[in-house]
């Protein structure tokens, strides 16, 4: 049986109007997937990093903070002149990752709560059943953050998707742009599952259930470590997706 990273994969992201996962909105998204690795070593199989993709720009409906658009680029009048209306953008991603995931496909997702928890909030808001709902099934997740921060726990830095693509090596050809941050995020999870055979190991199944009882562990470290200066600092010990608090309309 394949490693779990030498199969078919998929990775999704978004770039939004903020950081609020209950009241913030999809500016951009991609949804790609990439096929199972065709020979015995990565370095000979240089097609599967070039996956199929779906791409959206959306109109999000509410104005892009200037920071937000700061760090994608998107502005307020380039999604109203350019962008698609919010709900069938939403409506689209739903789609694309429901086909994924009822294949049994794992979604490589970077910081998995936000992604997964703002998309489920936009599902909500336009009316639409839950990820899981459209599959059938619970997605499977793949979290580099998750992985990288239990295997390798105590190495100093930053532990963003661009020092992670530093540290393992792996290309990222424009940081924030939704495709490339996807990309990224896969062949970062490609790379731990090589050097890590502890994860490597494990079915997507296992996978999952190891990171959600990592995640937890890790947030209340990080809790702790922040109540030092900031004793009222809380930290989400959800993954891969916060429950529903409410929803903006």
């Amino acid at each position: 049986m394949s490693a779990w990273y030498e199969g078919p994969l998929a990775a999704a992201d978004t770039e939004t109007t903020g950081l609020d996962v209950e009241s913030d909105r999809v500016v951009t998204a991609t949804v790609l997937g990439v096929r199972a690795q065709r020979g015995k070593w990565p370095e000979d199989d240089e097609g599967r990093w070039t996956p199929g993709r779906l791409s959206w720009l959306a109109d999000p409906g509410i104005e892009i903070p200037e920071a937000a658009a700061r760090v994608h680029g998107v502005t307020t009048e380039v999604a109203r002149a350019k962008g698609w209306p919010a709900a069938k953008v939403v409506q689209g991603m739903g789609v694309a990752l429901a086909e994924h995931v009822a294949a049994g496909t794992p979604l490589v997702i970077m910081n998995a709560p936000y992604d997964l928890s703002l998309l489920d909030r936009e599902f909500l808001r336009h009316g639409l059943p839950t990820l899981a709902e459209q599959a059938g099934r619970e997605p499977l997740v793949i979290d580099p953050l998750v992985l990288d921060r239990q295997l390798d726990r105590y190495r100093p830095g930053r532990r963003n998707l661009g020092s992670l693509c530093l540290h393992y090596g792996v290309p990222l050809t424009a940081a924030h742009d939704a495709t490339a941050d996807a990309l990224a995020a896969v062949r970062v999870a490609v790379e731990i599952g090589l050097r890590y055979p502890s994860v490597g190991r494990l079915s997507p199944a296992d996978l999952h259930a190891a990171q959600a009882e990592w995640a937890p562990q890790q947030a209340a470290r990080y809790e702790a470590y922040r109540q030092r200066t900031e004793p009222t600092a809380t930290v989400n010990r959800h993954w891969p997706l916060i429950p529903r608090q409410g929803v903006a309309s």
